[in-house]
């Protein structure tokens, strides 16, 4: 048990104590009496009202539970909204109004582009994240399988080569176009007096079909070695190397594209990382503050060869008319602190309880921020002084106008003009999904993104409907109706309150990170859909979807669906019942087999190593991309066909164990890896995945994080004790 000290009223654990006083408080202008006062009272004040708004949750959901358990057959949608309503789950909107957030950095109120989300545990990957603002297309299309197939073997094969400098080639002359001839037979790119200049085979000199399209250049003007040009509001860097390793054999020197890619990026202290305890959240803070403060270093080694990751430098060129022009180097960040259903043993009350996750997170993500606010900061986080932190599993307006409040006491306790912390709202759901307009409205002053997640929405749709009967299968999910509202819905409510130039509109993640061609065929669909920013899995996807930006003029896309009409909210209240009886015993058995592997996989490294999110191959073998949210939609499936016998708990452990077998061959070459099979009874990772599915149905809201923690708890002291 770690050290504590009394400040206060708080009772803080010395890891805590100690970073804010040593780390943190000296790197910003607060004192210590003010940062713990102002915390103190944010407790006091609000600790209770975080209470009362779980305890609200459960009245609806055992109200909701009563109803549908009573039902002869599942109610309509409009039977679900009169019942909702009556019991104060569906409120009515406010009347129309638009977003007034003020003071936003363009990369989120003007540029439509990629969004990566990242675990703030993990320093290697936090910082490659905010350095993938700019990534090789080059790269990207060779080292994946975006061409068709995967590079074969370590060594350069120019036939592959070649095929990614035409691919580029064709992505150049689409989107930034010459007047004559094409950018695949230009002999030179220079810069004269009336702007960019392409050299082709007859002589002749083309131009760019947009002149405006051309922002700049680095280099001898006659021979630059980089070509600066913008599409969509995303740039372009055209990399002249002629003794480079492409641009050697290339008729112009060209070495390299680089794309603007990861525009902005999601720092997650949420469902990517596994932080049960103090200690743990000491390091996500640690990490934080390091990004913020530029000073975030990590030591990779590579082929025996030993080298420090740092921050990039931003980019300096010059302009069309010869003036200084820099453009950030680094992703625009923003926080993602945990939900209200959290608390933490890092800050207790006077009585030993445990206080709520997300005020410290609100008092310590902000406050850390702090270094990366302005111009004058060496590695400024954006130039507006903004801070952006979103705020995930909120349960209706009265939550939402809740964080607003809180965001409100950490600028009053920190000094900060008000509305400096914008909120970003993961619509993710099922109570915000229905009153998606009244939670914009709560914090209409702040809000800078709004965003869709399949999978924790599926999650919170299975519990909610928990008693209305056996549910589809996870893979049915995505057919349901309901669905397709809540996607078509999220975009409209956003543009009818004005987010278009002034907030982002999101989509979710893409978790199959292996399969980029299929990514490159289907994620398209998001900024169709009108979505100025989804997700992605890593830079390089980044890099890849940034070509789905510059395909899709999004601004022009948004005005297109703006005066759409809009799904009404009942298409919401669909409920995605299935008749058990159509579900022959190989798909009950499939489906049963597929999520108890898919939840093994990924509760194994979550708990025994605190894991929070990696690439977990499913029952097939291929890599998904897995974290809180997957876990949530699969046990909350196998728990509703277990409270409606669709299955046994004794099919549920025989698979559990069967699935063990196969998640422990699957890891055999991990050396930190505990297998399960051997002596589940022993091992804490197949206790927590098997309580997930017997208990999932009284978890509250279907949250995973509960029983996460506890055994990871666990675990670490197993851990401990042994060393």
């Amino acid at each position: 048990m770690s050290n504590r000290t009394r400040v206060g009223t708080l009772d803080v654990a010395e890891e805590l104590y100690r970073f804010v006083e040593t780390e943190l408080l000296s790197a910003i202008p607060i004192s210590s009496g003010q940062f713990w006062g102002a915390l103190e009272q944010a407790c006091a004040e609000l600790a209770p009202v975080n209470a009362s708004l779980l305890e609200e949750r459960d009245r609806l959901q055992a109200l909701i539970d009563g109803w549908l358990g009573a039902a002869t057959a599942a109610p309509t949608p409009e039977e679900s909204a009169e019942f909702l309503t009556s019991i104060g789950y569906l409120v009515a909107p406010p009347p129309p109004f638009e977003i007034q957030t003020t003071g936003v950095d363009p990369e989120i109120s003007e540029v439509a582009g990629p969004q990566l989300v990242v675990p703030v545990l993990n320093a290697r990957f936090a910082l490659n994240a905010v350095n993938a603002r700019w990534g090789s297309l080059y790269d990207a299309l060779y080292g994946t399988d975006a061409l068709g197939s995967l590079p074969r073997g370590a060594d350069y094969d120019p036939r592959r080569g070649g095929e990614v400098v035409r691919q580029v080639r064709e992505v150049l002359d689409e989107v930034v176009p010459l007047d004559t001839g094409s950018h695949a037979t230009a002999l030179a790119y220079v810069v004269g007096a009336d702007g960019l200049e392409v050299r082709q085979p007859d002589g002749g000199v083309a131009r760019l079909v947009d002149r405006s399209a051309f922002r700049g250049h680095r280099g001898d003007p006659a021979a630059p070695t980089a070509i600066l040009l913008r599409h969509h509001g995303l740039h372009l860097e055209i990399v002249v190397d002629r003794e480079g390793r492409v641009g050697r054999d290339d008729g112009a020197g060209v070495d390299d594209v680089l794309l603007e890619s990861a525009v902005t990026t999601i720092v997650d202290f949420e469902d990517s990382v596994a932080a049960v305890d103090a200690q743990d959240k000491v390091r996500a803070y640690r990490n934080w503050l390091g990004l913020n403060r530029g000073d975030l270093e990590e030591v990779v080694v590579k082929g025996g060869t030993r080298s420090v990751r740092g921050l990039v430098p931003d980019r300096d060129y010059l302009g069309p008319g010869g003036a200084p022009l820099t453009l950030p180097g680094r992703s625009l960040m923003l926080a993602r602190n945990v939900g209200h259903h959290m608390r933490t043993d890092a800050v207790r009350d006077f009585s030993g309880a445990e206080l709520p996750e997300g005020i410290l997170d609100a008092f310590v993500t902000v406050a850390a921020a702090l270094p990366g606010r302005g111009p004058a900061a060496a590695r400024r986080n954006g130039s507006t002084g903004a801070i952006y932190v979103v705020k995930p599993k909120m349960h209706g307006p009265e939550e939402v106008a809740f964080t607003a409040r809180l965001f409100a006491m950490v600028e009053d306790g920190l000094g900060l003009p008000r509305c400096t912390v914008k909120i970003g709202v993961m619509d993710e759901e099922r109570r915000t999904s229905v009153n998606l307009e009244g939670c914009i409205h709560a914090v209409r002053d702040r809000i800078v993104f709004v965003n869709t997640g399949f999978l924790d929405r599926s999650g919170d749709e299975i519990h909610t409907a928990m008693e209305a009967g056996p549910l589809v299968r996870k893979a049915e999910m995505r057919a349901q109706p309901w669905l397709a509202a809540y996607e078509d819905r999220n975009v409209d409510v956003a543009l009818a309150a004005g987010f278009r130039a002034r907030a982002q509109i999101g989509k979710g993640m893409w978790a199959m990170p292996d399969l980029m061609a299929s990514m490159l065929e289907q994620k398209i669909g998001h900024p169709l859909a009108g979505a100025s920013t989804a997700w992605v899995p890593s830079p390089t996807a980044a890099t890849l979807h940034a070509l789905h930006y510059h395909r899709i003029d999004v601004p022009a896309r948004q005005d297109e669906l703006a005066s759409r009409e809009r799904r009404p909210v009942t298409d919401l209240l669909r409920l995605p019942v299935v008749d058990a009886s159509q579900l022959s015993p190989a798909q009950r058995r499939a489906e049963l087999e597929d999520n108890a592997q898919s939840i093994l996989g990924y509760v194994v490294r979550w708990v025994d190593q605190g894991i929070g999110c990696s690439k977990v191959p499913d029952a097939s073998g291929v890599a998904l991309m897995e974290d809180r949210a997957t876990l949530r939609i699969s046990s909350q499936l196998m728990a509703n066909w277990l409270r409606h016998d669709v299955i046994s708990e004794a099919e549920v452990r025989a698979a559990m164990l069967a699935m063990a077998s196969v998640v422990d061959s699957q890891n055999s070459q991990d050396p930190a890896y505990r297998p399960m099979a051997a002596d589940p009874d022993s091992s804490p990772a197949f206790q927590a995945a098997l309580e997930l599915v017997l208990a999932g149905a009284a978890q509250p809201n279907g949250y995973c994080e509960p029983v996460l923690h506890r055994w990871r708890r666990r675990a670490k002291g197993l851990q401990a004790g042994s060393s």
